[in-house]
């Protein structure tokens, strides 16, 4: 795979078309300094590279990404209109082509304050900034742009007849209104202090996050957890989620309890990570004896707590007793589904 950059000699792209079996085409400009450029970059590299191909005699598949403003009637659609016009013509002359029309492509190295809504609200949230929202119920139509690179890449594995020129869709698209999209950048930022788990409901919101988190300043990639401390040790909150419940985590000094309560729909899971311990639980109307569970980072073992047991864990060990924890709900301080009661 040899790639041919703006600044490189016109020898050298002459040389790869030449020698190519593909012909990706992804250069263009969407808002230059000079309206010309418009149709020197879009429409006339494009007429250029045609011509390369054909001068030179191969077989080479040129792949155009265009745009779905080629149906618009502004100087950006314009110009990318004119690029597929002559890719079609390259096919018409014997050549093969395909194009993609592309809607509007995000993703990571998506550049801010340029040409996508995307780019430019992932990067704000990311670092700070207010996200501006000028049109909020506007709706645009979004591609991530590692599926347009897969969709590309499967066009080698597929058959290209001499004087066809096919158009071809990179999917799966999406749709959102901005304000959606605002929202959901600004609960990305927001998770990262407040530990809520980021609304992924689908594939699309994964991109966004992935998106996201390209946004980052490299020494922003960590954060540290609000963390609450006693005589027993300390405990932090991990993260949360309305569906999924609780995560924390605690470390809990040698011969410290923690625990000694019930709860009457909340359920739980333990798993200790780093030393030793013991779970102890008993029924709250008094029947049954205490249960006794041993526990060590060594082992793995998870202990589901159900409710209407009174339960707790004491470190039995010499160093600190590290435990993870899930919680079927998140803490409510309002209802928290949690009463004393030594075991």
């Amino acid at each position: 795979m040899l790639a041919y950059k703006a600044n490189d000699a016109a020898e050298l792209l002459t040389e790869h078309v030449a020698n190519a079996d593909f012909v990706f085409h992804i250069a263009g400009v969407n808002r230059p300094s000079d309206p010309n450029d418009f149709e020197r970059i879009n429409a006339k590299l494009t007429e250029d590279i045609c011509g390369l191909v054909e001068r030179a005699g191969n077989k080479a598949v040129v792949v155009l990404a265009s745009s779905i403003q080629a149906l618009l009637n502004n100087p950006y659609g314009v110009s990318k209109r004119h690029a597929e016009i002559a890719v079609e013509q390259l096919a018409k002359n014997g050549g093969r082509a395909v194009i993609f029309r592309l809607p509007n492509v995000f993703g990571p190295g998506g550049r801010p304050n340029y040409n996508s809504v995307v780019a430019t609200f992932a990067y704000n949230a990311a670092q700070g900034l207010p996200i501006d929202v000028h049109d909020p119920e506007r709706e645009v139509t979004l591609v991530y742009v590692h599926d347009v690179a897969r969709a590309m890449v499967d066009v080698m594995n597929e058959p290209h007849p001499r004087g066809v020129c096919t158009y071809s869709e990179a999917k799966p698209f999406a749709r959102t209104r901005l304000q959606d999209l605002a929202d959901t950048f600004s609960g990305f930022a927001n998770s990262r202090s407040n530990a809520r788990v980021p609304s992924m409901p689908g594939e699309f919101q994964r991109k966004l996050y992935a998106t996201f988190l390209s946004c980052l300043k490299p020494d922003d990639f960590a954060y540290v957890l609000s963390t609450n401390s006693d005589d027993r040790g300390s405990l932090a909150e991990f993260l949360k989620s309305d569906s999924a419940g609780q995560l924390f985590i605690s470390r809990t000094r040698p011969g410290a309890v923690r625990g000694n309560h019930y709860h009457h729909t909340k359920t739980e899971k333990f798993l200790v990570v780093e030393g030793e311990g013991i779970i102890r639980f008993r029924r709250v109307d008094g029947t049954g004896e205490i249960l006794e569970y041993s526990v060590r980072g060594s082992d793995y073992r998870v202990v589901d707590i159900p409710p209407d047991y009174t339960h707790s864990i004491e470190n039995v060990g010499t160093g600190e007793l590290v435990v993870f924890f899930w919680a079927s709900e998140i803490f409510d301080p309002k209802a928290p589904d949690t009463f004393p009661l030594k075991v």
